[in-house]
């Protein structure tokens, strides 16, 4: 029998994988697809934005939300039971994609691939890693070398690891495609440089493309025919030697406001929070007085977007939660409290 292609998609917090699906089912061209969607917390924003697409490429019953940490430490316990669910789908799935968590590190996934339960049925068509152009440009992912070097020259044994920085090059390392989104967001020497970077960065020949909003022509994503599973070995991870990985180094929260007044406005106090407690990435719906759609608020950083994605269903409860996603250590009291003031 033939197998049945997966393309995983991968991308730190924010990077805009979930964008790229949308565009994705919306430009299908008669595929029947299937998706599994991880989020690092509590709240589905991203599965329940790819359930509005409407779209019939992409069944409601053929996206399933996987919100349980991270799918790269449950593959036992979630992934392997969502794949054997869509399988059982009549018909069955043409394609399957992957969208994995921001934290999650893909090569535990693909290994999973050579679990006997699935190997004779699926194929690791591709890895795509996302990332975020500007995110990258601003050294999020890359320490400041002269901090660095005063920290050490203070304490030489200093053993000083990033987790941002770790979980951004194994997910380039896993690739067989990198795409720069948010490209309208750089300058052309700027994204020239990140490219380069991202060349010398990864020791095989993959594919690196521009972006913004995710538009690429799906061809491009669907049918590289990598078997991801059968080349394990040529891609590196920090995390080989372990038996296991886990996200120690950070943490989600949600919280529960009240209705807003104008979404304009929280955006701004939502970009001015996250600079002050540097949050990485904030998202999730809200309720604004007197109007009838939900507000859809996303952020990376304290750089912040909105916009009403769809009406309120008659038996939604009109309710405003937001993600808070940040490294360990975070205060999430004080959070907490500037939110709600």
């Amino acid at each position: 029998m033939k197998k049945i292609p997966v393309t995983i998609i991968t991308g730190f917090l924010g990077a805009g994988k979930t964008t790229l699906i949308r565009h994705v089912l919306e430009h299908a061209q008669g595929r029947r697809l299937a998706l599994v969607i991880n989020e690092f917390g509590d709240v589905g924003v991203d599965a329940d934005i790819l359930r509005g697409c409407g779209v019939d490429s992409c069944p409601e019953e053929n996206i399933i939300e996987l919100a349980n940490g991270c799918i790269c430490c449950t593959v036992a316990d979630d992934f392997i039971p969502a794949i054997e669910a869509l399988l059982a789908r009549n018909p069955q799935p043409e394609h399957i994609i992957i969208e994995t968590s921001g934290l999650a590190l893909p090569k535990p996934l693909v290994k999973a691939f050579d679990w006997p339960e699935i190997r004779s049925k699926l194929t690791v068509d591709g890895v795509i890693a996302v990332v975020d152009g500007a995110a990258v440009s601003e050294g999020r992912f890359v320490d400041d070398p002269e901090k660095m070097a005063a920290l050490r020259a203070a304490d030489p044994n200093l053993d000083h690891e990033n987790p941002l920085e770790e979980v951004y090059e194994d997910q380039l390392l896993c690739a067989d495609m990198v795409i720069v989104n948010k490209a309208d967001l750089l300058d052309e020497a700027g994204l020239k440089k990140i490219l380069a970077d991202i060349s010398a960065e990864i020791p095989r020949a993959v594919k690196i493309v521009s972006t913004r909003e995710g538009k690429i022509d799906i061809d491009i994503l669907l049918g590289l025919s990598a078997a991801a599973e059968d080349d394990l070995a040529n891609r590196y991870s920090h995390h080989d030697a372990e038996e296991g990985h886990d996200h120690d180094d950070f943490d989600t929260f949600v919280v529960d406001l009240g209705p807003v007044q104008d979404g304009a406005v929280l955006a701004k106090r939502l970009a001015d929070l996250a600079a002050k407690h540097d949050i990485l990435r904030m998202k999730g719906f809200v309720h604004v007085e007197g109007k009838p759609m939900r507000l859809l608020v996303q952020g990376v950083g304290s750089r912040f977007h909105h916009h009403f994605d769809r009406v309120w269903k008659p038996e939604e409860k009109r309710a405003s939660r937001l993600v808070v996603i940040g490294e360990k250590g975070m205060n999430q009291a004080a959070i907490v409290a500037d939110l709600r003031n």
